[in-house]
């Protein structure tokens, strides 16, 4: 950097704070939506990890930022295993859809996905790999019974 004159100096400053300005804001704006759209996930298969748990958010909560956080709900834990919650309102009890025996097709998973509704198979009931792709698709959900 002593090879450059005053001019060529101030230029270069002149660039990197440009590269800074259009850098940095877009990375910290990144950084704090991973950070705020991340839920921790939590394992709670016994009474021991549900103590350390409880234990974990107390110490959380001697902290008046961590403390806010949880409050505001922009500090959020979910269970190991399940999907992270939606944001919307929670939806009201599903109705139920029951097949007790046959195949379940594409057309059943429509039809309860027209009532907004969950299917629940029965013991004789088959579910076609076409009518799974279906209920996928559709966010249907399918309870076997056993």
């Amino acid at each position: 950097m002593s090879s450059l004159d005053g001019t060529e100096r101030d230029l270069l400053r002149q660039m990197v704070r440009q590269v800074l300005l259009e850098v940095v804001p877009q990375t910290m704006a990144a950084a704090s939506a991973s950070a705020s759209a991340s839920d921790e996930s939590v394992v709670l298969t016994n009474d021991a990890e549900l103590e350390a748990f409880v234990r974990r958010v107390a110490v959380l909560c001697e902290d008046p930022a961590e403390r806010e956080a949880l409050r505001s709900g922009s500090r959020r834990f979910r269970l190991a295993g399940h999907p992270a919650p939606s944001t919307s309102a929670p939806a009201p009890a599903a109705a139920v859809v029951r097949v007790d025996k046959g195949a379940v097709t594409e057309r059943h998973v429509r039809e309860a996905a027209a009532a907004g509704a969950d299917l629940v198979l029965g013991r004789g009931a088959v579910l076609t790999p076409l009518a799974r792709d279906r209920a996928r698709a559709a966010g249907v959900r399918i309870t076997k019974e056993k």
